[in-house]
């Protein structure tokens, strides 16, 4: 007997849940601002040139109130020499850091308690500067990387005695190549000048140009392609990090005998962090291209505060070329890889 096997429709039951639900409400995720890189970080904040003109007031000398160089002036000399030396050029407008701010009260705020104050109260403005005019029409490129030639100044009011009548004014200046992948910077000998001493802006333009000119940027990039054909194997750059970190405990007639080393024992940790983690030059499991170790030098650099930082970059290159040469038998640096 044969049995048939009946298949019954599956019923489906409708249920209205209408009358239970809200109205849908779409949840947008908060988009993450990407992170911008800047030539120099540590505690200095972004300002633009009307804020520095229109927002910040003008230190003197207190002796005989004669105004100094303001940061405004400072950048914008620079940046009509920069348009005077590199006619025809594309010039950037400056990006402008600063830090350090000294505050102080107008005469009819002076009896207000300090939670009463408000901004038309207040007057201010940056003891430290520093600015970058990038001229991106000026190019080259290093192991595949594109660097662009820029002009950075520093100015650092804590170097100078404002209690005194008027007196030169020290600024400092650096023509050199900024990395685009990281925005580091590659200060060489001829294109810095550490101790420009000047009592006008007239002065200031004259030494900038001065500089400019001076500036052989065919020999810098060749110095710098040549770092992307030396490497240092993992042994030897731990051994470096190490006589870095030993570098600052050393005493001061040891140090004299040694090449100077600016870097602090935290930009040097930041170094070793970068070696594992950077994604442009890190090279954890495999050899060390000095070009790569020269851009964890500048790339920690960026932590320093504004009135080190060229001195630290142009330290960097010092420690790198120098380097570069002890893997090569020269004995000035040998003290770093032994």
């Amino acid at each position: 007997m044969e049995s048939t096997l009946q298949i019954m429709p599956v019923q489906r039951i409708s249920r209205n849940f209408g009358e239970y639900a809200e109205e849908a409400v779409i949840i947008e995720e908060p988009v993450k601002p990407k992170k911008v890189n800047h030539f120099i970080e540590a505690n200095s904040v972004e300002v633009t040139l009307d804020h520095l003109k229109n927002e910040n007031v003008i230190p003197v000398f207190s002796k005989d109130n004669e105004l100094t160089i303001s940061h405004p002036q400072f950048i914008e000399t620079v940046w009509e020499a920069a348009n005077s030396f590199y006619s025809g050029e594309q010039i950037e407008q400056p990006d402008i850091r600063c830090s350090h701010v000294v505050k102080g009260r107008r005469p009819e705020s002076i009896n207000k308690p300090k939670n009463l104050l408000t901004e038309a109260d207040t007057t201010q403005y940056y003891e430290r500067c520093a600015f970058a005019i990038d001229i991106p029409s000026i190019y080259e490129n290093v192991s595949g990387n594109r660097l662009n030639l820029s002009i950075v100044g520093v100015r650092a009011l804590n170097r100078e005695n404002l209690a005194t009548k008027k007196s030169p004014e020290l600024f400092r200046l650096a023509v050199s190549f900024k990395n685009t992948v990281c925005c580091n910077m590659c200060v060489f000998t001829d294109g810095y000048k550490d101790d420009i001493k000047v009592m006008s802006t007239k002065e200031l333009f004259r030494a900038t140009l001065e500089l400019l000119n001076n500036f052989n940027a065919a020999k810098n990039i060749h110095l710098l392609q040549t770092l992307g054909d030396s490497y240092l194997n993992e042994h030897q750059f731990v051994t470096l990090l190490g006589r870095m970190r030993l570098y600052q405990c050393l005493p001061q007639g040891y140090q004299k005998a040694i090449p100077r080393m600016l870097f602090t024992d935290t930009q040097v940790n930041n170094v070793a962090r970068a070696y594992i983690n950077d994604e442009n030059f890190g090279s954890l499991g495999n050899d060390l291209s000095m070009w790569k170790f020269y851009n964890l030098l500048t790339g920690a650099n960026k932590s320093s505060y504004i009135d080190s930082f060229l001195d630290r970059a142009y330290n960097a290159t010092e420690l790198a070329t120098g380097i570069c040469s002890a893997l090569h038998g020269d004995d000035n640096y040998q003290w770093f890889l032994s």
